[in-house]
């Protein structure tokens, strides 16, 4: 079995069967939660070599209770305060959803302040996810399926590599997210759909 963090064949499998099941769920408009992203970051990891309870369980459950997590100079948030924040993180996602669900139906095409919003909302909850690292290890691939999961909803590609990483300044505005500052990830997302959608008309 390949590490979790390898760039293999399965893990680029589980993650385009994850995303092609986003795809035909967009119109369905599905209520976001984290037992969502629970069950993503399950499938992604079931064919990769990765400690067992690290597998579908948010830091601070049973077997995690000490777990952290560091990213360069960045720590997620304490195992402790993890089920907090993403209670907080689901019930705004939430509200988020409603609010833009409002003015755009679905299968409706954007236009350009509409855009501009889902763009700050794919953003902010990427950069949340990231901020929090619930999980032991995957969490930055389940942060660009949220923000794909968000695209697609509204008719959007989904612009977001999940492997390799995007570039662009991706990273950078990765540790800016650690700093709770998801603004740099909203212009990296609208680089990064630009990009996208160049590639496509060509």
């Amino acid at each position: 079995m390949p590490d979790w963090d390898e760039d293999s064949p399965q893990l680029r499998h589980s993650l385009s069967a994850i995303l092609e099941e986003i795809v035909d769920r967009a119109d369905q408009r599905e209520t976001p939660s984290v037992e969502m992203a629970r069950r993503w970051q399950r499938r992604f990891m079931q064919d990769l070599k990765a400690e067992p309870r690290y597998v579908g369980k948010f830091r601070g459950e049973p077997g995690l209770e000490r777990t952290g997590v560091k990213i360069g100079a960045f720590r997620g948030v304490a195992a402790a305060q993890v089920f907090a924040e993403l209670k907080r993180f689901e019930t705004r996602l939430k509200a988020a959803v409603k609010q833009v669900d409002r003015p755009i139906p679905a299968g409706a095409a954007l236009n350009a302040d509409q855009c501009d919003a889902v763009i700050d909302l794919c953003a902010w909850a990427h950069a949340e996810w990231v901020r929090i690292h619930p999980f032991a290890n995957g969490n930055g691939r389940t942060a660009r399926l949220w923000a794909n999961f968000l695209a697609l909803r509204y008719g959007l590609p989904p612009f977001v590599r999940l492997r390799p990483r995007p570039d662009d300044g991706y990273g950078d505005a990765g540790a800016q997210a650690m700093r709770g500052n998801w603004e740099p990830t909203s212009s990296v997302f609208r680089r990064l759909l630009k990009r996208f959608l160049d590639e496509f008309e060509e």
